[in-house]
């Protein structure tokens, strides 16, 4: 009796092991690291409307969406050579310095191009930009932060969705084109096809934005937006040569 009572508790203690066992979650897959971030720092416009309290000014959360999603190719020797005349020290700098320097560099960008206001929505009517939008198949509009149309989504491959937003009002915030991170995220193709994939500088006749085009009244906006460029970036160099250096590459393209 007693000899069938333990094998009758060892076949219980068995089944109730072999249940805890199937029962067990499997390994958490091992996650994609994710790069290290800081933030960068503010632009003269983000510091006024700061200073003022009027509201649209940069928000951080946008500089780590932009250093987290950096493809590696703006981290390298071609992109240091490209952005020499607003940071010499890049090829020297950390990861996460290269990263804060583009963070800085699209925000002064929006600033430029937008007010840093993502719901900015311009149409051009002056004849030599009034073109008409190839998936909208209406006057083309320069929307968002960066100041992009839905003909760009198609040329970059960037997450608008014109036929959703056509439901929506001008200004709406829902609207892909105006979102924050999808609009930024298409900043980041163009520049990338600039700057690595057609080998131009930072500042050259031949970018998206007239803004990076020196000699153009955008232009102008844009290089005292960049007055605060992150330390990292900087070297003692004369202010004229590296004007002088900015304007030699921009001729040459």
């Amino acid at each position: 009796m007693t000899h069938r009572a333990g094998s009758l508790l060892s076949t219980i203690l068995l089944a109730v092991t072999g249940c805890k066992q199937s029962h067990t979650s499997p390994p958490a897959p091992n996650q994609p690291t994710q790069p290290a971030v800081k933030a960068a720092p503010a632009t003269p416009l983000s510091e006024k409307k700061d200073e003022l309290g009027t509201g649209s000014a940069w928000t951080p959360a946008w500089d780590v969406f932009i250093e987290k999603n950096l493809p590696p190719e703006m981290l390298s020797a071609k992109a240091a050579k490209a952005v020499e005349s607003y940071c010499p020290a890049f090829s020297t700098a950390s990861e996460v310095d290269k990263r804060a320097f583009w963070a800085y560099t699209i925000q002064a960008l929006a600033a430029a191009e937008a007010g840093l206001t993502p719901e900015a929505t311009v149409r051009h009517t002056q004849p030599a930009v009034a073109k008409t939008d190839k998936v909208t198949h209406r006057p083309m509009r320069q929307e968002g932060l960066l100041q992009l149309s839905y003909q760009d989504g198609e040329t970059y491959g960037c997450n608008f969705d014109w036929q959703a937003d056509s439901r929506l009002g001008l200004k709406d915030p829902a609207r892909t084109i105006l979102q924050p991170e999808r609009n930024l995220a298409c900043g980041i193709r163009i520049l990338k096809t600039q700057i690595i994939d057609n080998d131009q500088p930072l500042l050259s006749r031949g970018s998206y934005w007239s803004t990076l085009q020196p000699g153009t009244q955008s232009y102008r906006v844009f290089a005292k937006q960049m007055a605060n460029v992150p330390p990292p970036c900087r070297k003692q160099i004369p202010k004229r040569a590296v004007r002088g250096e900015a304007k030699r590459r921009a001729q040459q393209h």
